[in-house]
């Protein structure tokens, strides 16, 4: 195997590659990336068993071949090569090591045999659709904050993804909660998606498949099937295992009733919470709002290291209400709004908190009190 390829579109496929790759396995083929050359094309497969990327990236293929190396080394390799480098890349099949030069850097990298490398299973998608990169985008950015960290209840560590009934007909739906905060995002439903199943897609896979939805002009392929969901744009295709679980029924948590409507502009309340929230101890993060009409104040009283308090003008006309939250949830929620004011409802001091951006319930957002 010979090729060579730009610096800069080597190291884009390669770094896709060696983030998938899990730093601490046991099995040492798991370390490396799968390079493949063939035709006008080479592809850098990575995996760690439950996700498996492919990056596909134009070189110049002067031997057509096949072989495994360390992913995280080649990658620190490229990475420190100079900027507009054309970097060769050959692999010697009777020594076993893979040669990559650049200019006048030599560097000979211990392989391993391709056989060995485990590729994902093919699976039949019983739903595929594709839909523009900032849809997807806005689903799992704004849901991924809630998504759980708590290994003992699994089925919450990722963003549940559904076909849902929203006001104007059916959605496609991201759902993530830990117990503490929730966020559903809706989206329209795209063609062909109607009868997609319900899949939990892993925090891991959210991460991984953010990095393909930076361009605004491109349309991403989803499939989906019971048991994986796979991503793919013309250049990289991301194919996961989903959390094999049940999603609690979400929409048992999202308040009905709440009456009780502050309107405050977002980034002046994230500003506020964050400033008070500095003398908040460690342990709580707690910060109290007592609203009266139209005004906020916002406070937080730690005995171990002072008190804090700010007022902020705001549109409110109930009755008095004071209610405590976790300030870190409080910000991650308001940090979410696009628009210029997030409109909160509450019910009481001990009832879950709703919010949304404006008038536009496509976001909602749910939070819980704490006592203060």
């Amino acid at each position: 195997m010979k090729f060579s390829m730009e610096r800069g579109t080597l190291l884009k496929a390669v770094s896709q590659a060696q983030s998938v790759v899990e730093r601490r396995n046991t099995i040492p083929i798991l370390a490396n990336v799968l390079i493949e050359a063939d035709g006008e094309t080479v592809q850098f497969r990575a995996t760690d068993l439950d996700i498996e990327v492919v990056d596909r990236a134009l070189a110049q293929v002067e031997r057509a071949g096949s072989t495994t190396v360390s992913a995280v080394t080649l990658h620190e390799i490229v990475r420190k090569l100079p900027d507009g480098a054309l970097v060769s890349v050959s692999e010697d099949s009777a020594t076993g090591r893979l040669t990559v030069e650049a200019g006048r850097s030599n560097f000979s990298l211990a392989t391993l045999p391709k056989e060995d490398f485990p590729v994902m299973a093919s699976s039949e998608y019983s739903a595929n659709f594709s839909a523009p990169a900032p849809v997807l985008r806005r689903l799992f950015d704004k849901s991924k904050f809630a998504i759980s960290t708590e290994e003992t209840r699994y089925y919450l560590n990722g963003v549940y993804m559904h076909v849902a009934d929203g006001e104007a007909g059916k959605v496609l739906r991201c759902v993530a909660t830990d117990g503490h905060r929730l966020a559903r995002i809706d989206a329209p439903l795209p063609k062909g998606a109607d009868d997609m199943p319900g899949v939990i897609v892993p925090r891991k896979t959210v991460g991984e498949m953010r990095k393909l939805l930076d361009d605004d002009d491109m349309q991403i392929a989803v499939s989906v099937s019971e048991t994986k969901v796979r991503f793919a744009t013309p250049d990289i295709t991301l194919t996961s295992k989903v959390i094999d679980g049940t999603f609690p029924d979400y929409t048992r948590v999202i308040p009905q009733g709440n009456t009780r409507r502050l309107e405050v502009d977002a980034a002046e309340f994230a500003k506020a919470v964050d400033r008070v929230a500095t003398v908040s101890s460690e342990r709580s993060r707690a910060v109290k709002l007592s609203l009266d009409e139209d005004r906020l104040i916002l406070s937080v009283n730690a005995p171990d290291s002072g008190a804090a308090e700010e007022e902020l003008a705001v549109a409110y006309g109930d009755d008095r209400l004071e209610i405590g939250f976790n300030a870190k949830y409080l910000l991650e929620i308001a940090s979410q709004v696009d628009r210029e004011n997030a409109v909160f409802m509450f019910n009481s001091a001990g009832d879950p908190t709703l919010m949304r951006e404006g008038n536009d319930t496509s976001a909602v957002y749910v939070v819980m009190p704490m006592r203060v």
